[in-house]
């Protein structure tokens, strides 16, 4: 499968299926973020994430070719970067209302990502290309603004809360733009896709278990008799 992808680099076959990945991807991070979000406390909730992420990659890298002795460099950076997005992401959902925070985040990224693209990949934008993310830009920001002005909660912490989204945002084009040149960087797609994935979901449930006055001091909180005792 991984000659096959490979071989529709550069073809209409393979913008089309990029296109369309990049869809099914756009839903799932908005239904992953609305849980993340959801009722509970994002740092738990990315913390179970993480921690089923790990039982369901492990299986995978007996699957997959060993990553190269290049790739472990490229790990390293891509692990420091997911945990400051996560830690970031987590500060703003738990600051701010999802309605808000998350269209700054996503509406930062794409900006961020062709510059990130165009620096490091020597990738360049047609005009239609430039006017398109900035409809989408357009958008994204009028959904986050229209929320804004009829948001009854979380008003006191709303400024923290989209700083703190527009750094996300920051981080999202780091992670993309990362993340894509690894994934060039490995013979086998899928052996950076099952590493990835594996590698990058023990931050969050060790700083749970065992740094429970650093997420508390995250969150905005005094450490508790619960947070003392790692809860």
């Amino acid at each position: 499968m991984s000659d096959w992808l490979i071989s529709l680099e550069g073809t209409a076959d393979g913008r089309n299926l990029a296109l369309t990945l990049a869809l099914i991807a756009a839903v799932l991070h908005a239904v992953f973020g609305a849980l993340q979000k959801g009722r509970h406390d994002p740092w738990l909730t990315r913390a179970s994430i993480d921690t089923g992420l790990i039982f369901i990659s492990f299986p995978l890298l007996f699957f997959v070719p060993f990553p190269e002795p290049h790739m472990w460099p490229i790990f390293i950076i891509v692990i420091a970067v997911h945990l400051i997005y996560k830690i970031l992401q987590a500060m703003a959902y738990a600051r701010g209302a999802y309605t808000v925070v998350y269209p700054v985040v996503r509406g930062m990224g794409p900006l961020f990502t062709v510059i990130g693209a165009y620096i490091l990949f020597g990738e360049t934008f047609t005009s239609w290309q430039w006017m398109g993310l900035a409809v989408l830009m357009a958008g994204i920001f009028g959904l986050a603004a229209y929320n804004l002005m009829y948001l009854e909660t979380e008003r006191s912490t709303l400024s923290p809360a989209l700083a703190l989204a527009v750094a996300t945002g920051l981080f999202v084009a780091l992670y993309t733009t990362i993340d894509a040149y690894g994934i060039r960087a490995t013979a086998d797609p899928f052996t950076f896709l099952a590493w990835f994935f594996f590698v990058t979901a023990f931050d969050f449930p060790l700083m749970f278990a065992l740094l429970p006055r650093l997420r508390a001091k995250l969150k905005g909180i005094e450490p508790g008799p619960l947070i003392k005792r790692g809860f």
